[in-house]
């Protein structure tokens, strides 16, 4: 098994074989949170306006996610895990876009398949790679709106794959490099109030569920669904 490390949008677009798209302030530990309380799946959009289009024609329910961080106009939910936590989402068809997580995902074109990756899901995540036991594997930190490196999207790039390779870090070393890092300052700025600390909180909890996100294309949409293992 070759495993391969990428970074941002370029990253997306370059990734091959089995392709884990990293989101973990904020996206893709939200769509953990979600499917924890039941959400049936999560349609994946790069654009606001197509997330907005999809409920009107009511492809979906409930239209979750983030421009700079704040919700946008006409979305129920913001890109909080934490808001995720406490919201009614038990079967429902969810409709995500942010700028770095899901547009990430629109922009990979050469994968078999496709998962979404963060802390929350971790083992998991790399337990549903072993099963299928690709030729390639792709992990795709996609930073900060897919344009600058952030640490807690590289720092769980690598802690996949060392358990990948057999190896665990010690989870407390991990968070405390995320912590360390420029993004997980602004959980703590109170001129921030769409970041919550709450979120921050949940983003660093390590394989706090134990299914993984698999990705397909479905009547030509990208569609997120729990896969238990």
């Amino acid at each position: 098994m070759e495993i391969r490390i990428g970074s941002l949008l370029r990253g997306a677009q370059e990734a091959e074989g089995t392709v884990i798209v990293i989101d973990v302030f904020r996206a893709f530990t939200t769509a953990a949170v979600a499917f924890s309380r039941g959400a049936e799946k999560i349609i994946l959009v790069a654009e606001v306006a197509e997330a907005l289009e999809l409920k009107r024609q009511s492809v979906g329910e409930i239209c979750i996610g983030e421009v700079g961080g704040i919700r946008p106009e006409g979305f129920d939910l913001g890109n909080s895990p934490y808001d995720m936590s406490k919201a009614d989402v038990d079967g429902k068809t969810l409709i995500q876009s942010t700028r770095a997580g899901t547009v990430g995902m629109t922009t990979v074109t050469k994968a078999d398949q496709i998962y979404a990756g963060s802390f929350a899901i971790a083992a998991a995540t790399v337990e549903a790679i072993k099963r299928r036991d690709p030729d390639v594997v792709t992990f795709v930190a996609m930073g900060s709106e897919g344009r600058v490196r952030t640490d807690e999207d590289e720092q769980c790039a690598l802690f996949l794959r060392n358990l990948l390779q057999g190896r665990e870090p010690d989870h407390d070393s991990v968070r405390n490099l995320v912590l360390s890092g420029y993004e997980s300052q602004k959980y703590d700025d109170p001129s921030q109030p769409h970041f919550r600390p709450e979120d921050k909180d949940l983003a660093l909890r390590i394989n706090a569920f134990t299914f993984a996100i698999k990705v397909n294309r479905e009547s030509g949409l990208l569609v997120a669904r729990r896969e238990d293992l």
